[in-house]
């Protein structure tokens, strides 16, 4: 079952002790912005899935995150929300997985969801039925249980 939130309020994400994302809603459109984003467009045709990967969430990020806390420059003071300052906060490892599981795969769990196989035609998911007519000719198949 899918459940919907039709609030459009944004959240918050816990990446890392300390560090907290105020995050739009992960929409339809945001995603198919994030997709026509520059720098996915100029990714070269013999990138890797990684490559892709990172690009994604770069672009995805870029235009979810509206502000943050915990993010600061190399003394300690605390920085403004930027394309930039975003970009580098998903070079660090650990930020970026946490990224990736905690935003960017509940649409892609949703998307899954709907990937799923037509029960069995018998045992505990007995419920599919041929689509196909036997060929004509064909030799038997084995008994089925």
């Amino acid at each position: 079952m899918i459940r919907l939130n039709l609030t459009a309020n944004p959240s918050w994400l816990t990446l890392a002790p300390g560090l907290h994302l105020q995050v739009a809603p992960l929409t339809t459109a945001l995603m198919v912005s994030a997709r026509a984003d520059p720098a996915i467009e100029a990714l070269p045709d013999i990138a890797t899935q990684e490559e892709l990967a990172l690009a994604m969430a770069k672009a995805v990020a870029r235009r979810a995150v509206l502000d943050w806390e915990g993010v600061g420059d190399d003394v300690g003071n605390a920085v403004p929300v930027s394309p930039e300052g975003i970009d580098a906060l998903l070079e660090i490892w650990p930020v970026f997985e946490a990224f990736q599981t905690q935003y960017v795969a509940k649409g892609l769990i949703l998307d899954a969801e709907k990937n799923v196989s037509a029960p069995l035609p018998n045992g505990p998911s007995a419920g599919a039925t041929a689509t196909a007519r036997p060929a004509k000719g064909a030799a038997p198949t084995a008994p089925q249980d």
